[in-house]
């Protein structure tokens, strides 16, 4: 590593383009897979843009993921961030083994790849629905907020359980919980409202026979209701923005390479490494996951000291020259089943074969039904939001 740059607070999040990466992020990743970078807190720390090193950090023990020793890569204030420290019993994927381990396991078996494909017929269902109504209202549509979105709401509170009713409530409460924006007051009141009902939920369901995972955490022996709610609320929050996001600006990447959704359609059996590969190109996650050195570490040149904070920009990581070829051109037939947009090691993320099932269904009915898809607006009229944990399109206006 160099000092050649001058340190960053915070990571890099601002884009010219949806498919690049943030210029002073670029700038970093060229100098060396590990740069020095201050905290909002002022903690001089370090971020992570290489692709061995990430793998390194999130596969070592001796890098925690306990929520109340992470500090915020991005300006947020002191109140807020401690909000978003605290961390009640069932927030798994904030926590370190034992307490991670017990959680995963209680959980591993309703994510398997055999009981996703057991719901492919009804991601298909929920996409023939909503493509349905955007046809018969006419274009121009915003196939975010009209079909990325809702489509990642739906199966997350499918799987879960959560009554049609009840849908709307929890998108509205947890948008605080996404914005980096939101007062320590907010974070406080969406938490409590998202909790509250998860736990009327299990309540309800402790008397029934639901097949729902809700329903399986309120049979679960031993399990209290405040946890299982806990459970419930980290499952929606972790993937509703994240998926929908990737969902929308995959969408988006294919309509840009024509080539590539020509290649997509002349032999559908591309579909599984075009996920994969659009996973690595439009990685959602512009900051994190975040980690803290228990011990020091050797890290390539680098020694991270005990107590420091280590931040991974996945969207870089996954951009590596030393890892893809040519990592900034698409290309739905390279095998890129290794990239890092799920994470790596024992908190990679759980619900990664819901996301694919749901990915594969949705582009293969979307471009089915509507051949002739393109953006309805110029691409460069096409923005980006980069004021949420999670980057994506604000709008992606289309027609037909």
């Amino acid at each position: 590593m160099t000092d050649a740059l001058p340190i960053p607070t915070g990571v890099p999040t601002t884009r010219r383009c949806p498919f690049e990466l943030p210029t002073e992020l670029l700038r970093l990743s060229e100098q060396g897979p590990l740069s020095r970078m201050h905290y909002s807190d002022g903690h001089l720390g370090w971020l992570v843009t290489g692709y061995s090193a990430a793998r390194l950090v999130l596969g070592d023990s001796r890098f925690s993921n306990r929520a109340d020793l992470a500090r915020m890569p991005v300006a947020i204030s002191s109140e807020a961030e401690r909000s978003r420290r605290a961390v009640p019993p069932g927030v798994f994927h904030r926590m370190d083994p034992p307490e991670h381990t017990r959680y995963r396991r209680l959980l591993t078996r309703h994510f398997t790849v055999r009981r996703m494909d057991r719901l492919v017929p009804r991601i298909e269902q929920l996409a023939d629905g909503r493509l349905a109504e955007m046809e018969r209202k006419g274009p121009p549509a915003d196939l975010v907020a009209d079909f990325a979105m809702p489509m990642s709401l739906d199966l997350l509170t499918e799987l879960l359980g959560v009554p049609d009713e009840a849908r709307e409530r929890f998108r509205k409460d947890s948008a605080a919980l996404f914005e980096l924006d939101s007062g320590a007051e907010e974070i406080t009141r969406a938490t409590q409202a998202i909790h509250q009902r998860f736990r009327e939920l299990i309540g309800q369901k402790k008397t029934g026979t639901a097949e729902d995972l809700l329903g399986h955490l309120a049979a679960e022996p031993g399990l209290p209701e405040d946890e299982a709610a806990t459970i419930g609320m980290v499952i929606l929050t972790a993937g509703f923005e994240s998926t929908g996001n990737t969902l929308a600006l995959g969408a988006l990447a294919l309509m840009r390479n024509p080539e590539q959704l020509d290649a997509l359609r002349a032999d559908p059996a591309v579909m599984d490494s075009a996920v994969e590969e659009l996973l690595r190109y439009v990685t959602v996650t512009h900051f994190g996951p975040i980690r803290t050195a228990l011990e020091d570490v050797q890290v390539g040149d680098d020694l991270i000291r005990a107590g420091d904070s280590v931040t991974l920009a996945l969207p870089a990581v996954n951009r590596d020259p030393e890892h893809f070829t040519a990592p900034d051109t698409l290309d739905v037939t390279r095998s890129s089943a290794h990239h890092a947009a799920f994470g790596y090691g024992i908190h990679q993320c759980l619900g990664q074969q819901l996301a694919r099932s749901l990915m594969r269904c949705s582009y293969a009915r979307l471009f089915d039904r509507f051949p002739a898809l393109r953006p309805a607006v110029p691409f460069d009229d096409i923005h980006v939001r980069t004021d949420k944990n999670t980057y994506g399109l604000r709008e992606l206006p289309v027609t037909w």
